[in-house]
């Protein structure tokens, strides 16, 4: 991960058009994929996803609204989230009392 990525609190996975899905943790993996592999550079959506992902890695826009932008501009191009369960930490129980022996 590259020191100027920002962390998405919930990756997001795609279905990419070949079937396959594939997960994306942050607005860098977000970006790389939106310049280097996307099937379709003309989509209003892409621009949009390009520029809100550039100022989320510049600090200016929240990551929350790139991961927004990214998705919109998957699903522009047929390609839809995925839906994965959310995965929490369990809670850690609290210790339980000490059982003392009756006398």
């Amino acid at each position: 991960m590259p020191l100027n990525d920002v962390p998405w609190i919930r990756p997001v996975t795609i279905r990419l058009q070949c079937g396959l899905e594939r997960t994306f943790t942050g607005v860098y993996d977000a970006l790389d994929f939106l310049e280097n592999e996307w099937p379709l550079r003309h989509g209003e959506r892409h621009e949009r996803a390009v520029k809100t992902c550039r100022g989320a890695l510049n600090g200016i826009i929240p990551g929350i609204v790139a991961r927004e932008a990214f998705v919109a501009a998957c699903l522009e191009v047929g390609m839809p989230a995925v839906l994965v369960p959310w995965k929490r930490k369990p809670a850690p129980h609290p210790p339980r009392p000490a059982r003392h022996a009756a006398i």
